[in-house]
């Protein structure tokens, strides 16, 4: 049976009309096969205007349509959703994106953008010539996350999930919950110590039934696929190690991140006397009273009185000549938060920050605020004239041009150098490395799309929250570990998933295996059977992502993609080169 489409080109109020004559694209591609309505819109994902397309498909008869507008990443699951309310088969629907690949790509030349506008829109009418009704494949998905890290993103995460009704399985490597709150003084602006915040979050965590804790814990192991993750968890005990298994639908990583340790000599780090950095500051105070409290009044660090501290900035951050390029986002407001505890332990202490810029954003620049009033001093030097800092007879000397005063040589002699460090990726690459989660340039866990799908990695069924996806303060972490807990929900709150049927199949006949197809797939989704006719390839529809790795690589050509088959691409190739 002959099908019957319609094609809608949509303007994007200007972002492709500016560039793409859409009316000669509708005109050029109106009368090509198969084709009965051609349409301009001024903006296809519009409420009115998807009402619009409901209707025509409806009234025409339609099967399937073809929408020229921007990228599918952005509405991709708008116009399934058009195809499914008409009672078309949302795989009936074909995307072709002529804003990024036409209207941008080629905005200094009009003329081509709508050309290749034209043979974008006539590929996309012979893929769905060819398209064909699919059905979602169904699987069932466990009742139950796995929340790997139980700092503050873990803990409020798996809060969460226990609040939805979900089971939770909170398996955490040491022998005690917290990550860094346990060592964090003072958690800006909510003004609460790292200690107080973890006991509230104990309480809940106990609260919460559905919660099971998993101390001294391990994942050394993992098999299925979302729906049913299978879990080996190494337990750690004095009798010595237990294995457990346990199962999920999903599991969401929230594993930490450690601590920027300097080289020997960076900044007199190891080689300058009473050089130290920012968390063995955080320590030193952590053991002294406040003068409030009935303490001395005086901050001692090896048994002598520390009067002035100089503070220097994006040790590990913001690197010149190291590897570490980004902001660690927190370190600005750790710092300044600092030295407003210390002196609540002396106040007669001396501050001086050495910055190449403060970065306190939001609620932060309060602190900022308040430090500038208590007479913290503030220096900022340029990134090629980092601070010099050597030992001197009165103290420590650090040196720097200040950027304020046409950058002349400003010199400190403090008692102290702190060195605030940034954050770093978690040496332990044991979790990244099971799962196969990809990394970004930074070296952190990356997300699908910073923006569209942030906490949610290549990996089905597999999340990432707080600083293993890069720097983040407290409450970034619980927001980001919020929106996981979400996503996490998502894929086992049904009790089954639908996942795309867009993915790789053998043909058994002509198949004869030879692993080059595992080896090229990136997500362990093809298997050696063993069948009647001898060893053959076999693709676990749970995990194939559609990807197309392994066609390239078969030397019989026993491979295709549901609708991307050798037909299809060849019929879309024939449509570009005319």
């Amino acid at each position: 049976m002959k099908k019957k489409l319609g094609v809608y080109i949509c303007a994007c109020g200007g972002n492709i009309s500016d560039y793409v004559d859409i009316e000669r694209v509708r005109e050029a591609v109106k009368d090509e096969d198969c084709i009965i309505m051609a349409k301009t819109t001024m903006f296809a994902c519009g409420d009115s205007n998807q009402k619009d397309m409901e209707a025509d498909i409806k009234e025409n008869n339609l099967s399937g349509i073809v929408v020229a507008s921007c990228s599918p990443k952005l509405h991709l699951t708008t116009f399934r959703g058009v195809s499914e309310r008409a009672g078309l088969n949302k795989y009936n629907y074909v995307h072709a994106n002529i804003r990024e690949q036409a209207s941008w790509a080629h905005s200094d030349n009009k003329p081509g953008a709508t050309e290749k506008a034209i043979h974008l829109v006539r590929a996309a009418i012979a893929k769905a010539r060819l398209a064909e009704s699919l059905e979602p494949i169904v699987i069932e998905s466990k009742r139950a996350v796995a929340v790997i890290g139980a700092g503050v993103a873990g803990l409020k995460a798996a809060i969460s999930l226990a609040r939805m009704n979900d089971d939770v399985y909170l398996i955490e490597r040491e022998g005690t919950i917290g990550g860094k709150l346990n060592v964090l003084e003072t958690i800006s602006p909510e003004n609460i110590s790292g200690k107080e915040l973890l006991g509230r979050l104990q309480r809940e965590v106990a609260s919460e039934e559905r919660i099971t804790l998993i101390t001294n814990a391990e994942v050394v192991a993992s098999r299925g696929n979302i729906g049913d993750f299978k879990l080996t968890v190494r337990i750690s005990g004095p009798q010595g190690n237990t294995e457990k298994e346990i199962h999920a639908g999903s599991v969401l990583v929230a594993t930490g991140f450690n601590s920027y340790a300097p080289a020997e000599g960076e900044f007199g780090f190891a080689t300058v006397p009473n050089v130290i950095t920012l968390p063995e500051f955080r320590k030193l105070m952590s053991g002294q009273k406040k003068a409030a409290e009935g303490g001395s009044g005086k901050l001692l660090y090896n048994g002598r009185e520390i009067n002035s501290i100089a503070y220097i900035y994006c040790v590990g951050s913001r690197q010149v000549k190291g590897d570490n390029k980004y902001c660690s986002r927190y370190c600005c407001t750790a710092a300044v938060q600092a030295s407003l505890d210390v002196r609540a332990i002396a106040p007669e202490i001396e501050n001086f920050h050495f910055h190449k810029g403060i970065r306190t954003y939001g609620k932060q620049e309060l602190i900022y605020k308040e430090s500038n009033a208590q007479g913290d001093v503030y220096i900022q030097f340029m990134d090629k004239k980092p601070p010099v800092v050597s030992a001197s007879e009165g103290g420590i000397s650090v040196k720097a041009q200040d950027v304020l005063t046409e950058k002349r040589e400003s010199e400190v002699i403090a008692d102290l150098v702190v060195l605030v460090t940034g954050m770093v990726p978690d040496s332990d690459t044991s979790i990244g490395n099971l799962f196969k989660l990809p990394r970004g340039r930074d070296n952190f866990y990356n997300e699908i799309h910073m923006k569209l799908r942030p906490v949610e990695t290549v990996i089905d069924g597999i999340t990432i929250a707080g600083t293993c996806q890069g720097p983040k303060n407290v409450m970034e972490s619980v927001n980001s570990s919020l929106s996981a807990a979400a996503k996490s929900h998502s894929f086992v709150s049904k009790g089954e998933l639908e996942l795309e049927p867009i993915i790789a199949y053998v043909n058994a006949d002509t198949c004869n295996w030879c692993d080059a197809c595992s080896n090229a797939c990136p997500y362990n989704a093809v298997a050696m059977v063993e069948t009647a006719g001898g060893q053959k390839a076999s693709i676990n529809k749970s995990t194939c992502k559609g990807c197309g790795m392994c066609l390239p690589v078969c030397p019989s050509d026993s491979i295709e993609l549901i609708s991307f088959t050798n037909r299809d691409v060849e019929d879309m190739i024939d449509v570009l080169a005319l």
